[in-house]
């Protein structure tokens, strides 16, 4: 593993999960690790309910928009989290995959995607512990 470990989170539309669980990383890592989202079949935007129980957390994923997966962040990854993306999502020799069963927040109220955004979030600092586990991690 590189230095800063490179973790790439995929789902299907890169509207919801993926995106969740990036951010999520990216705001609790603070730059100690390096953090990629992407889609096998991306949708056009975010899913607005997904803004906004993030904003409730803080965190802004307004601004960011789906992804069409690559060879190349996989490739790039030390770790890819698939998040039901089937066989879509390319397999590298040497990665470390996790398949996280998640529900799709799609179609879901805010009140139906709290709780999964908050099961993300405790993956998530898992994934971080396991992460930076045996290096220095004051901030």
């Amino acid at each position: 593993m590189s230095t800063t470990p490179e973790v790439l989170f995929v789902c299907v539309h890169n509207a919801g999960r993926s995106q969740m669980a990036a951010a999520l990383l990216a705001h609790h890592a603070g730059g100690r690790v390096a953090v990629r989202s992407a889609g096998s079949t991306p949708a056009d935007e975010i899913n607005p309910a997904v803004v906004e129980v993030m904003n409730e957390l803080g965190i802004d994923v307004s601004r960011r928009f789906p992804r069409k997966l690559s060879t190349e962040d996989v490739d790039a990854s030390d770790v890819v989290v698939t998040m039901g993306c089937g066989d879509a999502c390319p397999v590298f020799p040497g990665k470390r995959y996790l398949d996280w069963d998640l529900e799709d927040p799609a179609g879901k109220t805010v009140e139906q995607i709290r709780p999964i955004r908050d099961d993300i979030d405790t993956r998530v600092r898992q994934l971080l512990t396991e992460l930076l586990e045996g290096k220095d991690t004051t901030t």
